[in-house]
């Protein structure tokens, strides 16, 4: 058993290496799922930050989590388009005739997600700062906010794994992120939900991004954080292992 995980684990960071070498020979991808949150981070901040009642002096601290969110949502896209092509030149079919695992290839997609939303969202956070963020957070609430972005992101991609693996034309791969893109707007990332009318009211506190963002707003501002938290982490966590079920499955039967 010890062997079979060692021979799991090396084969995992052999597939994380190939994918990680695509990335930096095209980096346009992580500069393009940058630059459109950077961009609304700054249309937000410096056009209608001002007519925005947010309840706070400083906008783009209330604003810098849902900004996240909407770059994690942005990159995942990439990963659903990467697995598709892997399928379309039958790179799968080409790891299972080796003597490798076969899930270490889609996990090695998996955590090239992982890593390469981990940069954007550290390039996104050095420009806040640039624009004014700050944040009295302590060591153990950045910890907690890299946690739930890992496990958001996480989600995510297993998701985008489903839409990849499942699709029949390039658009149709990338397509999905669409609307969980746009989920942030329909939340408490931009806005309070009381300013919202009572139907869209509902729907936005209800719905996963609004307790994720309220979680990591806290964190960042050093408040309580309350049951957003476990909220946040039910729904990364849960989301997580129904895509992750959905998708094992459809790497089964497509590769």
């Amino acid at each position: 058993m010890g062997t079979i995980k060692i021979h799991f684990f090396s084969d995992m960071c052999v597939m994380l290496g190939r994918s990680m070498r695509h990335i930096s020979r095209s980096m346009d991808t992580i500069i393009t799922v940058t630059i459109t949150p950077i961009a609304m981070m700054l249309l937000f901040v410096y056009v209608f930050g001002g007519a925005i009642q947010a309840g706070t002096d400083n906008y783009v601290n209330y604003l810098l989590p849902g900004i996240l969110l909407m770059a994690i949502a942005s990159g995942i896209a990439y990963t659903a388009y990467r697995l598709f092509m892997d399928m379309q030149r039958g790179i799968f079919e080409r790891f299972h005739s080796m003597p490798i695992a076969r899930s270490a290839a889609l996990w090695g997609h998996v955590l090239t997600s992982l890593v390469s939303n981990a940069i954007s969202v550290v390039v996104i956070i050095l420009v806040a700062l640039i624009m004014g963020f700050r944040s009295s957070a302590g060591v153990l609430s950045w910890l907690a906010v890299a946690a739930i972005l890992a496990l958001f992101t996480l989600a995510l991609t297993w998701v985008a794994a489903i839409a990849g693996l499942s699709a029949k034309t390039v658009d149709g791969a990338s397509a999905f992120s669409y609307p969980i893109i746009f989920l942030p707007f329909i939340s408490s990332a931009f806005v309070p939900t009381e300013s919202m009318p009572s139907v869209v009211r509902a729907f936005a506190e209800n719905q996963p991004v609004t307790s994720i963002v309220e979680a990591i707003r806290a964190l960042l501002s050093g408040k309580p954080v309350g049951t957003d938290i476990w909220v946040a982490l039910a729904w990364c966590i849960g989301i997580m292992v129904v895509a992750y079920y959905f998708a094992m499955r459809v790497y089964k039967k497509r590769a």
